[in-house]
């Protein structure tokens, strides 16, 4: 585990709310610094505030993410929901605003671990091995996603929305019940699916405009309809 926070009060409690819960933790201070880090030894998964100095959070979680598919949970202030949004564009995982209670981080970083590892907590039912449409191929227990034969660079919460939305076809989803589902989250921002929903879109649709998989279900949200069946929602 890596934390990267500039705080000594928070990074202290952060660490060792995560060390009982059995991980090793590193603290980093510093945003350059903690990239460097994190380029050299990837570590499982990285706690990243986005006020840092050297170098903003955002640019760490971009940065990060592109040179590998590292885990990210960010800590963000209560006023920074731009901020928030732009994290999980740039492909963090998950964020925890500040004032935070330290025992729902702790939660929030396992059940990341969980899905990372395929072992999600919480799972919304039995999916059958590899889910395949067309030439899109989810394979569940591998976590490995595949599109006209090339792999896709997909986040844990990317990858856990796909497989649980092909595994239920045809089937409209509003976010609060996806944030249950998929995140199993009781309660929180709604433009976390959103964006995700958006990020997907980009990676598996050809005019991600005008998606043909996954539809806008208007007043409710969100459905996934195999390619070549008619597509019955406006997108």
């Amino acid at each position: 585990m890596l934390v990267v926070e500039d705080d000594p009060t928070v990074s202290d409690v952060v660490r060792r709310y995560l060390e009982r819960a059995g991980l090793v933790v590193e603290v980093i201070a510093d945003g350059a610094a903690a990239l460097a880090r994190g380029l050299v030894d990837p570590p499982d998964l990285v706690v990243l505030d986005l006020m840092l100095p050297g170098m903003s959070g955002l640019e760490v979680c971009q940065r990060l993410r592109a040179a590998a598919p590292v885990p990210i949970i960010m800590l963000t202030a209560l006023g920074e929901e731009a901020d928030r949004v732009v994290g999980l564009e740039f492909g963090a995982d998950d964020y925890v605003t500040k004032p935070f209670s330290p025992r729902e981080l702790t939660l929030r970083v396992q059940s990341v671990l969980r899905r990372a590892a395929g072992r999600p907590g919480q799972p919304p039912g039995p999916v059958p091995g590899p889910l395949v449409d067309g030439d899109l191929t989810v394979d569940t227990g591998a976590r490995l996603a595949r599109l006209a034969g090339r792999d896709l660079a997909l986040t844990v919460r990317e990858f856990d929305l796909l497989a649980f939305l092909l595994a239920h076809p045809r089937q409209a989803f509003g976010r609060v019940d996806l944030l249950e589902k998929v995140w199993g989250w009781s309660f929180g921002d709604q433009s976390t699916v959103t964006v995700h929903v958006r990020r997907l879109r980009e990676k598996i649709e050809p005019a991600p405009g005008a998606p043909r998989r996954i539809v806008t279900v208007w007043g409710v949200g969100y459905r996934y309809d195999p390619v070549g069946q008619p597509a019955g929602g406006p997108a």
